[in-house]
């Protein structure tokens, strides 16, 4: 053999090592491309019916979220017509009870501040030497002897 056969041989050799190492590489390759498919495959056929799930979740959340919606506006409906009966209320008898009120009270006072065996006091005076109290605080009937 000569050189040229011997280095022909040995081309050939590496040559089929190359092509050995490729197609395990390619075999592996495939096989994980089979895993990638069947697994993509899987997952869609799981994720179809959660999206549906969810689709149906969320339109079931948006049919309660109107329905809160319409209780809302009931409530601020009622809100509002309560608010104008309290002032309907309030300004129709509001006044007049108020009268009413203030003439039992008027009443009250006038027959049970005196009673027959109780003498009447005169109010009592705390007289400062050297101040005078200002007119203001002064009651009619002290006006009246001071000449102001």
């Amino acid at each position: 053999m000569s050189g040229g056969e011997v280095a022909g041989i040995l081309v050939a050799v590496f040559w089929a090592i190359l092509v050995s190492f490729l197609a395990v590489a390619l075999a592996r390759l495939a096989q994980t491309l089979k895993a990638t498919t069947k697994l993509v495959a899987d997952v869609t056929d799981q994720a179809v019916p959660l999206l549906a799930d969810a689709s149906t979740a969320v339109r079931s959340a948006q049919t309660q979220i109107d329905r809160v919606d319409a209780i809302a506006t009931d409530v601020q409906e009622v809100t509002s017509n309560a608010s104008a009966l309290s002032t309907t209320v309030a300004s129709t008898f509001g006044g007049p009870l108020v009268k009413v009120a203030a003439f039992g009270y008027g009443v009250r006072r006038a027959l049970g501040g005196r009673k027959e065996d109780v003498p009447v006091k005169s109010p009592r005076r705390t007289v400062i030497v050297g101040r005078r109290v200002p007119a203001a605080r002064r009651s009619k009937r002290d006006r009246g002897n001071t000449g102001q």
